[in-house]
């Protein structure tokens, strides 16, 4: 008995799919069966084997809109807003210009994409998208303002999209990563801010790419029929300590 993959004749876009997070969970939609695309920013990049890559720099605003464009017209089933960006600085010492980098690509690029391929899943009556937050959506540390404040920002644009799509069968919804073993983790933060962290983690390790992936794979799918405008933390507990 052959079996069907449950994205089978589905088209999903990840971005930031080069690395990390977003590089696993590619590679997860692709083994389910969908055809999925991934954006970096480097020209000649490249996500998982079996996926199709685009270049595209989401810290200017016409590449934003050329990509957005391009998503209309190939009317994705499935978004993974993924691409982040996160610079830590003491409050006093945020520069506006980082700060505003920041929210270009955590808040804005993510508005701008659901824009663009909402009104095809809803005429098709069918679409998933989710929105990758952080931890710093649901609680802030020092150094952490301009970061948890475009997270915050996406939860709650999250919440209100889901609240306008859901009845069209629309799942909109946002994962919150907690300390992931991935470059962008041990890039951020040091040995001892990490052992300082991981104290606080009931789990008491760090989460794997893969682990997200495998959730954010299930709210992708066809199971997911009714898990709408939610934030979930995926965090070994730490967030409930």
């Amino acid at each position: 008995m052959i079996s069907v993959k449950p994205l089978t004749g589905r088209t999903a876009v990840v971005t930031g799919g080069t690395r990390g997070i977003g590089f696993a969970i590619a590679a997860r939609l692709c083994d389910d069966g969908a055809d999925v695309q991934v954006t970096g920013k480097k020209p000649g990049g490249a996500g998982p084997d079996g996926t199709s890559y685009h270049a595209v720099d989401f810290t200017k605003d016409d590449a934003v809109g050329a990509f957005a464009e391009e998503l209309a017209e190939l009317a994705p089933d499935i978004l993974i807003n993924n691409a982040g960006l996160n610079r830590n600085a003491p409050f006093a010492e945020i520069d506006l210009a980082d700060f505003d980098s920041i929210h270009r690509i955590n808040l804005r690029t993510p508005i701008a994409l659901m824009q663009a391929v909402l009104p095809s899943m809803r005429r098709n009556g069918w679409g998933r998208v989710i929105n990758i937050g952080s931890i710093w959506s649901k609680l802030a540390r020092p150094e952490r303002a301009s970061y948890a404040a475009s997270k915050f920002g996406l939860d709650g644009v999250t919440a209100a999209a889901a609240a306008e799509a859901a009845a069209d069968g629309v799942m909109i919804n946002m994962v919150s990563p907690g300390i992931i073993d991935t470059e962008l983790t041990r890039f951020t933060v040091n040995s001892e801010k990490l052992k300082t962290l991981l104290a606080d983690v009931p789990a008491g390790r760090l989460g794997q790419p893969e682990e997200i992936a495998a959730f954010v794979a299930w709210l992708a799918g066809p199971e997911n029929t009714f898990v709408s405008g939610q934030n979930v933390a995926i965090d070994g507990g730490f967030t409930r300590v």
